[in-house]
């Protein structure tokens, strides 16, 4: 049964419910028929559920109802009162028998999860079930173990890395003690082999193209001159070559491109790699594969390995050391995945990536989880002792004061990649390296003489973006005056605000504007600070020209369009994406971005929240002027529901 509706039904379709009243036809979903869940507006005045319209879009390019032509791209979510309007629809228990509540739709969930004894009979035997000869225990399971019938990609029970540091850090799972890096401590030692850990691994993925100029079809984000570090894929194009082949997804981390370490480009450098033409691509991609409770059969060999020491000294007790790790498919124990910007592992230098954890304070870990290191280092009030295993040929780099990072990860389908050099940041590291200007054009011109621009964005674009300049022709006034550019931000023609319209508004605009004698535009002019390539170009033929994504995270707040992503989940589960950014003292006030979404988690299954987005506020409280350490508790405090704002700008197109 699903642990939302408390109904059995398939994982990809709504949730159900039994309604105590009839629901008012302009309140249903035209595809599905059933009141509408996630409701989305079409361009033509029609609303489906968000679910029934992705999956019908994936097969047509037209509105249901009247066979307008459409993409999903133009829908958009419909206003909080209609959703308000439907999250208040009165529902029924599912569990007659033991149940005869009545609720709000919206309540539903947190009704099952906390005061249902119907739901709680389920839960039971559904543990018994599965715990044949468990000792009498009756502990509910996790919202994942009541989904599991439905859904084997999510975990059986609570995790979380240590990943809790001011370069970034998992959002760990809810517990009855906010601000914990582990929640799942309530459990005895017979349950910690049950416990999920978060796998992940590297693969080379070979992408043949027909035409060698033809686009791959992804967008990406991050780069070593953000905060994000790695290059992560924030979305893939349908009908795209990336699609076709169907093995990256987004999320996944790009560290190679035909045998190049792209772990510590630049993302204009990313870009060019990513960019350039040719029939055949290899690509080397992390990719986490969510939430595993699969215990490892045998120990590896460590024949040939190097064992070493490294000692690291805690301030206090709840002081995090920085460190990722995760568990492989094919080996035991665990590893380091990520040695996170600012954090004392970082700082200190001896650890690498890759290396295998062996005891921490002298505690036996060779069949250990992530969770079990966390425990004991969050109850380690100074000296954490670590005992690892290094492959042999990994160099460390020299230690690094201010906590640089290197960006290559683990491995389970080869054992492990290389290690790479850690690297010493430029002094503007992680600072945003874009700037803007703002322009006065006034020209004079003839009556029927054109501007001669082309744009692109809107307000009704997928990402809500300002108009922009896509091109400059040689048969307008504006060619020939010069000032105008590329990827300007138009801000107003003859004193008309152009930032809050769509793309059609702003073309009327524009049009009825040029018709006059003169012509006053207002544009911002986005400035790369630090990069002497064409970072804002497109060289390269075959590709249509759009601004790159770190192009706009040098625009100004007020041309910022947020939006709110409330995610729900159990007690017992993970948020499931990790944050970089935040305030430091060395680097003063950086962003928040999300860096990953984890496989099976309710960011997931939610579909809304892409990596590269930006937070901007927790619950309507700001996040700008935060540190790292100041957010990740004010996550974790949220039980079972959480509201993101966040700004999304598109991911620079490869």
């Amino acid at each position: 049964l699903c642990c939302e509706c408390g109904q059995a039904h398939p994982l990809l379709d709504n949730h159900l419910y039994n309604f105590q009243d009839e629901v008012d036809d302009e309140l249903i979903c035209h595809i599905c028929l059933q009141p509408l869940l996630q409701p989305m507006d079409t361009p033509c005045g029609h609303t489906y559920c968000f679910k029934c319209l992705e999956n019908f879009m994936q097969e047509y390019s037209f509105c249901p109802m009247d066979r307008k032509k459409l993409s999903f791209q133009q829908c958009h979510k419909s206003s909080l009162l209609v959703r308000n309007l439907l999250d208040k629809l009165v529902v029924l228990c599912p569990f007659k028998a033991e149940c005869q509540q009545t609720m709000q739709r919206c309540e539903l969930e947190a009704h099952l999860q906390n005061r249902c004894p119907g739901f709680k009979k389920y839960r039971s035997e559904l543990q018994r079930k599965k715990n044949p000869i468990s000792k009498g225990k009756e502990d509910p399971p996790a919202k994942g173990e009541t989904n599991m019938p439905r859904d084997p990609e999510v975990p059986s029970g609570g995790c979380s890395l240590v990943a809790e540091s001011s370069g970034a850090a998992v959002v760990s799972l809810g517990t009855a003690e906010p601000g914990l890096v582990n929640p799942a401590f309530e459990e005895t030692e017979e349950d910690l082999p049950q416990r999920s850990s978060l796998v992940a691994e590297t693969t080379t993925i070979e992408i043949h193209r027909e035409d060698p100029e033809e686009e791959l079809g992804m967008r990406i984000v991050g780069g070593k001159d953000t905060p994000l570090g790695n290059i992560v894929v924030q979305e893939v194009l349908r009908d795209s070559v990336i699609a076709a082949d169907g093995r990256i997804a987004p999320g996944d981390h790009i560290l190679e491109v035909n045998g190049v370490n792209i772990s510590s480009v630049t993302h204009c450098q990313a870009v060019s790699f990513l960019r350039h033409p040719g029939p055949v691509l290899h690509l080397m991609v992390l990719q986490e594969k969510g939430f595993s409770s699969k215990t490892a059969q045998q120990d590896a060999s460590s024949t040939q390995r190097e064992v070493i020491h490294v000692t690291l000294v805690k301030r206090d007790r709840s002081e995090p050391l920085g460190i990722k790790l995760i568990r492989k498919t094919d080996e035991a124990g665990i590893f380091i995945l990520d040695l996170l910007e600012g954090g004392l592992a970082a700082k200190n230098g001896k650890l690498s990536r890759n290396d295998r954890v062996l005891s921490i304070n002298g505690q036996d870990l060779r069949q250990g989880t992530p969770e079990a290191a966390a425990q004991i280092i969050q109850t380690t009030e100074s000296r954490v002792n670590f005992v690892i295993l290094r492959q042999p040929g990994v160099q460390l780099g020299e230690p690094v004061e201010d906590g640089s990072t290197s960006n290559s990860s683990s491995s389970s389908s080869n054992g492990g990649s290389p290690v790479h050099h850690r690297r010493r940041p430029d002094q503007n590291h992680y600072r945003r390296k874009s700037s803007y200007q703002k322009k006065t054009v006034a020209i004079k011109k003839e009556p029927k003489e054109s501007l001669g621009i082309t744009i692109g964005g809107g307000r009704d674009n997928k990402n809500k973006l300002p108009i922009y300049v896509t091109s400059v022709q040689p048969i307008g006034c504006l060619f020939r005056d010069g000032r105008i550019k590329r990827g300007d931000v138009l801000l107003s023609i003859n004193g008309i605000d152009l930032t809050h319209l769509n793309y059609y508004e702003a073309v009327s605009a524009l049009k009825s504007n040029a018709a006059s004698h003169s012509v006053t535009l207002k544009a911002l002019e986005i400035l790369s600070l630090n990069s002497p390539e064409p970072s804002l170009d497109i060289r390269e033929q075959g590709f249509s020209w759009s601004p790159l994504w770190i192009m706009w995270l040098g625009l100004p707040s007020y041309l910022h369009f947020c939006q709110d992503i409330v995610l729900s989940k159990g007690n017992l589960e993970s948020w499931g994406f990790s944050i970089v950014g935040g305030f430091e003292e060395s680097k003063g006030n950086q962003p928040f971005f999300i860096k990953t979404i984890v496989p099976g988690t309710p960011a997931f299954r939610d579909r809304k929240l892409k990596c590269g987005d930006e937070i901007v506020a927790v619950n309507g409280v700001p996040a700008i002027g935060m540190s790292n350490s100041e957010l990740i508790p004010m996550l974790k405090e949220q039980r079972n529901k959480v509201t993101l704002t966040v700004v999304s700008w598109p991911g620079s197109l490869v």
